[in-house]
């Protein structure tokens, strides 16, 4: 294993962040699995560890750049140059229009936009001089079209998509992969157990299906990249 064989993921809960965890770790990275709340991750570092494979939880508040800036600096020296970057917070709050404060809106544009630019800026700083990396930034169909009461998400997703594009037609001559998961459907978790007993599993987005995807576009060749990537259950239209 080289020194950069190393993923970070930040924005790591339960849900999609833990599948890209156990997912890049299962590919044979060691993974820094970036959370507010770095004691919630135990069990599943515990678990991947288990498996054979090597996790490290770290606190980040993608919010501040001086946190960003620590958790890269920090995982880089216990394990390695990030070849794989991936930014997977996000905030959203449904409200009105007529209802939504300043504060509400600035924190969802905040953690789903601000956050990804410092994290995409900290990953390129590292990668470009290297010439390699992969950084991939979880979409949502908001970032293509902004729904009733859906600003707080639609707002940020907007800015994370063109962030994405930004990056990729300026870091790809240099070596360094830049792709955008518009996820499109709702992703199987407890939080959505209603609509999956309603519709069946598998009309869901699984969350290891989504993470297989994450390490595919890490894994393909320069010849043929994708930026961005749309995955959805068969059942959903669109």
């Amino acid at each position: 294993m080289s020194d950069t064989d190393t993923a970070i993921i930040v924005g790591v809960g339960p849900g999609l962040g833990a599948s890209l965890v156990r997912k890049f770790a299962a590919a044979g990275l060691r993974v820094a699995a970036a959370s507010r709340h770095p004691e919630k991750l135990d069990d599943l570092i515990t678990e991947v560890t288990d498996s054979g494979g090597m996790a490290k939880a770290y606190e980040c508040n993608a919010e501040n750049e001086a946190s960003v800036i620590s958790l890269f600096s920090c995982a880089t020296s216990d394990l390695g140059e990030p070849a794989a970057v991936v930014y997977n917070a996000g905030a959203f709050v449904p409200n009105s229009i007529l209802d939504t404060s300043s504060e509400e809106f600035q924190r969802c544009w905040n953690i789903g936009c601000l956050g990804g630019f410092h994290v995409g800026k900290a990953a390129a700083q590292r990668m470009a001089p290297r010439g390699s990396g992969t950084i991939i930034f979880t979409g949502a169909t908001a970032a293509h079209r902004g729904g009733a009461r859906f600003h707080n998400l639609a707002v940020p997703k907007f800015g994370i998509r063109a962030l994405a594009q930004s990056m990729a037609r300026e870091l790809g001559s240099q070596g360094v992969h830049v792709g955008h998961v518009v996820i499109d459907g709702l992703i199987l978790s407890e939080k959505h157990a209603g609509a999956a007993a309603e519709r069946g599993d598998d009309a869901l987005l699984h969350p290891d299906s989504i993470a297989d995807n994450y390490v595919m576009l890490h894994n393909q060749d320069r010849t043929a990249w994708t930026l961005e990537l749309d995955l959805r259950p068969w059942s959903e239209k669109f």
